[in-house]
C-alpha cells in the first residue's frame, strides 16, 4: 500500500526499502545499536515494514510485529534528523493505526523519549504491566 504526505510517500513495499539507511541509523539508536546487521535484516524480512521516502531516499520507517489476530507491536520506528519537525512521525504513526488490519488490536509501543508523540494517538504508559527481559548474549 502507498500513502502520499506532503512531498513524501509512505509505502509497505519492502523492495522499495533501502537496508543501508535502516542499518546505519538503527546502529546509533539507543534501542538498537547492540543488534548486529544480520539480525536486523532478519527483523526486516519477518515483519509488517514501512517506509518513508522522499523521491527516491528513504528517509524514515517503522517496523510492525503481530500475531495478526490480536496484537501488533511498533517499533525500529524514525526519521532521519533532516526531516523532522514536519509530522512525517506522526503521519507514518497514523497510517499504522489507522489500518484495517490493526484497528481492532492491541497495539504496544517501546519508547524512551516520544511519549507525547505516541500518547496522541491513544497510547497510554503502562510500566506496571509489561516486563521484558533483555537478550542474555551480544546478538552476532
Amino acid at each position: 500500500m502507498d500513502f502520499y504526505y506532503k512531498n513524501y510517500l509512505i509505502s509497505d513495499d519492502n523492495s522499495k526499502i533501502n537496508q543501508k539507511v535502516i542499518l546505519n541509523f538503527l546502529a546509533q539508536s539507543y534501542w538498537a545499536s547492540r543488534r548486529s546487521p544480520e539480525r536486523i535484516l532478519k527483523s526486516i524480512e519477518t515483519s509488517h515494514c514501512f517506509g518513508v521516502y522522499h523521491g527516491d531516499n528513504q528517509i524514515g520507517f517503522a517496523r510492525v510485529i503481530t500475531d495478526e489476530a490480536t496484537f501488533y507491536y511498533i517499533c525500529d520506528v524514525f526519521v532521519l534528523e533532516g526531516y523532522r519537525g514536519q509530522g512525517i512521525g506522526k503521519k507514518l504513526i497514523e497510517i499504522i493505526i489507522n489500518l484495517e488490519e490493526y484497528e481492532w488490536m492491541t497495539g504496544v509501543l517501546g519508547t524512551k523519549d516520544a511519549h507525547g508523540l505516541y500518547e496522541q494517538y491513544g497510547f497510554e504508559k503502562d510500566s506496571e504491566r509489561f516486563m521484558r527481559r533483555a537478550p542474555q548474549r551480544s546478538s552476532q
